[in-house]
């Protein structure tokens, strides 16, 4: 499983060293991303560079597990009273369609939340610094964390799971 980490520098020129460590050091271009204020990121990150500003697959997937799990004890309830004539089949699609509404709405609610990173370092991108945030695991990862310290960047309190990226 990949790890995220975080990295602050003060301009674009030094993100893009830093960009370039961590991609000599083996980590793939899907896995590098850049984070900064909208301004900056308007004037001069790249549009494949830029990081997602949103909590919405995360949300996503917890809406779908919630709502899974909620319909089908819904329908393991029904199914448990007789009179309904719920059968195990019309248990699972409960189950399905709880799955599918909760997915849904944890999306939406996912798509108006800003993503952990904007979250935790708001007032490093408000001061006009450049967020690194590199995805990687095992080896590599430290190769490229050594890398990209080496360039000058400050790694920033930020290290979890990636099980999205």
């Amino acid at each position: 499983m990949k790890t995220r980490r975080v990295y602050s520098t003060p301009d674009i020129q030094s993100a893009r060293t830093a960009l370039g460590a961590a991609r000599q050091a083996g980590i793939p271009d899907d896995d590098l991303s850049l984070v900064a204020r909208h301004d900056i990121e308007l004037d001069v990150i790249p549009e494949d560079r830029k990081d997602d500003h949103s909590d919405f697959m995360p949300a996503a997937v917890r809406g779908l597990a919630q709502g899974g799990a909620t319909g089908l004890l819904a329908g393991l309830v029904a199914l448990a009273i007789p009179p309904l004539g719920v059968t195990l089949a019309g248990a699972v699609a409960v189950g399905a369609a709880g799955a599918a509404v909760g997915a849904w709405s944890g999306a939406l609610m996912g798509s108006a939340v800003p993503d952990p990173v904007r979250r935790k370092f708001e007032d490093e991108i408000e001061g006009g610094r450049i967020l690194l945030v590199v995805d990687g695991d095992g080896e590599v990862g430290e190769r490229a964390d050594m890398a990209v310290v080496a360039t000058g960047a400050t790694p920033l309190p930020f290290e979890q799971p990636t099980a999205l990226s």
